[in-house]
């Protein structure tokens, strides 16, 4: 999905005193309002710093090297399904591959498994601050197996049931990009159309928003484990700003100006967040 402002700015006006509307740079000539060229400006600016800008990051050993091999041995043994019963309406059409039953005991185990890894991951924790996860899904492709050019869904439920609204995805690739040939994660964004195939173990996350396509496999097998998390902040550059400043506050000493910051890093953390 594309996150926006809880409350987006159309027109720049705001309130003064109760239930009173003022128009911010209007002036009235012959009774008629007109907005001045330089609010029109300022408010164009606003609007653009809450629209998502193209977001992906690559995050390597998500997951140690026996849990690596744990989750290879659980899919191995798992029961899979057609993976068109798991999509959207608009993906459905697309996807071709085969997903691991989401009831069954040791996927949900092999699920919890990778949530606690990427939740505990400090990037994720900084960056993306996550409160509500969709259950990880666990797919293989073969041989001619894709999933074609799509988005996904903007609002899911997690695995209790409440409403999550998807700002970010992710893919834990978990095979060796030398045991399978095609089946790279391809995004496309303003920059272009941008391929990945890390080693078995990292994770791609990227905004929900974008499009993207899992090539066809000509070769081996592909395994990955994918889902979407809500983070605590809806705007993207809101979230940007403060892993900056966590990135900033990590490198100072203690003493006053430390205090300052961790005083004005919770007070953003009050204001901006949503549950």
């Amino acid at each position: 999905m594309r996150p926006t402002s809880p409350r987006p700015i159309y027109g720049g006006r705001r309130q003064r005193g109760p239930g009173r509307v003022t128009n911010i740079g209007a002036r009235r000539d012959g009774g008629k309002t007109r907005r001045s060229v330089g609010c029109a400006a300022i408010c164009a600016y606003l609007d653009l710093a809450a629209v998502e800008k193209p977001f992906v990051i690559v995050l390597p050993n998500v997951v140690t090297r026996q849990q690596l091999l744990t989750l290879q041995k659980g899919l191995a043994a798992a029961p899979f399904r057609d993976g068109r019963l798991t999509a959207g309406a608009a993906a459905e059409g697309v996807k071709n591959n085969e997903q691991a039953r989401g009831d069954d005991p040791g996927v949900i185990a092999m699920g919890r498994t990778v949530r606690l890894a990427l939740e505990t991951h400090p990037t994720v924790k900084s960056l993306i601050r996550p409160v509500r996860w969709s259950a990880p899904m666990f797919s293989r492709y073969g041989a001619g197996q894709h999933y074609g050019l799509h988005a996904d869904n903007a609002t899911m439920f997690d695995a209790d049931g409440w409403p999550l609204r998807t700002d970010i995805s992710f893919t834990l690739f978990l095979s060796d990009p030398n045991d399978y040939d095609g089946g790279a994660l391809l995004i496309r964004d303003l920059s272009g159309d941008r391929e990945f195939r890390p080693a078995a173990g990292s994770a791609v996350l990227y905004a929900t928003g974008q499009l993207h396509t899992v090539t066809p496999v000509t070769r081996g097998t592909r395994l990955a484990c994918v889902g979407w998390m809500q983070s605590l902040i809806r705007r993207p550059d809101q979230r940007d700003l403060l892993h900056d400043l966590d990135r900033v506050r990590a490198g100072m000493a203690s003493g006053d100006e430390a205090l300052l910051l961790d005083k004005t890093i919770g007070n953003l953390l009050r204001m901006w967040g949503e549950d």
